[in-house]
Parts: C-alpha cells; structure tokens; sequence
C-alpha cells in the first residue's frame, strides 16, 4: 500500500503534469490560430533597417541606424513582417511598386530561396522610382499586360495560404500619405480565388502571347 506522502507525491506530480499538458495545449492553439488583421495607412514614420536586416540573416549584428526616424511597431514594419515570414512561395499582383522597404523585402525573399512572381501593370512599371526594374535585375520572374487597361489589382498571397490585400498600392506615397487599408487574412475560402486569378493571370501574360507590332502592321 501507498503510504500518504507517497500518494501525496503522485498526486503533486499528476497536477504538475496537467498544468504542463494545459500550458502546452494553449501554447499550441496560440500558435495554430489563423491570421486575422487590418492595417491601416497613413503609417507612422518608422525606421524597418533593424526589421530587414534581421531578415537578412547575416549572423553579424547589424549596425544601428544613424537615421532619425522613431523605432516601434508600425502599419509598414507589420506588414512588412507577413511578407518577411514567407518559407517557400510569394505571388504578388500590383498596379504600383515603388516602395524601397517592401522591394528590399522581396529581393531578401528571392535571395532566400523563396519562390517570387511578381504580375505589374506594364504603364507604370516604367516609371521613375519603380521597384520592378530591380526585381527583375535580381533574377525575380515579372509579367506584365499588354491591354488598353490597367493591371489595378492589389494583392499578395504569402505561401499560398495567407492573402494580403486592399486598396494599398506599394508606393512610398500610398504608405506615407494616402488612406489606405489591408487585409491579412489566412483563410483558405479568401486565398484560393485570388491565388486562382493570379495562376489566370499569370498565364495570360506569358511573354510567348506578347504582340510587339500591331495586326495592320505587318
């Protein structure tokens, strides 16, 4: 038979292992609950050089900012973070992307082995201050419309399970200046139509279907 300090002891390690369980359980559905967040523009003035260098992965530490700019969290340095969290796959269809923060984070994504598509609209992308042209230098796959209309959409769909999307073009301006909203969504209902028309896209823009003179000028 148990003695009462024996039966004591067990019943201290019995509670001791409960509590671990149940601390481990919450840890677990804190770590699987989905994401689900909406940031807002204009964001604050922040410095994200500590956010991207981290990212980059160097192992050296990085060298404080000289630059005046506040450090804290942020609409950028958040979403800047949801990208920054992409493993295998990245997908972006944007009408503007001039933003140096947000081009540096996609260049960090490729040099990762991250997997990044980038769809433009082909009148703007020429532009002065664009961020494709250096997409395209670093080897990342770009295309493009050929249409009378604009490429207007504006979204993201990070390893092809979370959306980011919203009236935000990538611009310094949008970001600094304009009221603007995004939506952070993981939600296979919502990601798999926009990662559907991205596909779609994709495909439609192959640079096989490209016409470089018109049908009258032959």
């Amino acid at each position: 038979m148990w003695t009462a300090g024996a039966q004591r002891r067990a019943g201290l390690a019995l509670a001791a292992a409960a509590a671990a369980l149940a601390l481990a359980l919450a840890a677990w559905r804190r770590r699987r609950q989905p994401v689900r967040e909406v940031l807002f523009f204009p964001s604050r003035p922040s410095c994200t050089e500590e956010l991207l260098a981290e990212a980059a992965g160097t192992g050296a530490a990085a060298r404080p900012c000289p630059c005046p700019l506040p450090r804290g969290d942020c609409s950028l340095s958040r979403l800047l973070r949801r990208l920054l969290s992409a493993r295998r796959s990245l997908e972006i269809c944007l009408f503007a992307f001039s933003s140096p923060q947000l081009g540096r984070a996609v260049q960090l994504l490729h040099r990762r082995g991250v997997r990044v598509r980038v769809v433009t609209d082909a009148q703007y992308m020429g532009l002065q201050g664009s961020q494709i042209g250096l997409l395209r230098h670093a080897g990342i796959q770009v295309r493009h419309d050929q249409e009378n209309g604009y490429m207007h959409h504006k979204f993201a769909i990070v390893d092809r399970r979370m959306l980011i999307t919203g009236s935000l073009n990538w611009t310094t301006q949008a970001i600094q200046t304009n009221r603007e909203n995004v939506l952070v969504v993981e939600d296979a209902e919502y990601v798999k139509p926009f990662l559907d028309e991205f596909e779609r896209i994709w495909e439609e823009y192959n640079p096989i279907h490209y016409r470089f003179f018109s049908k009258d000028n032959k």
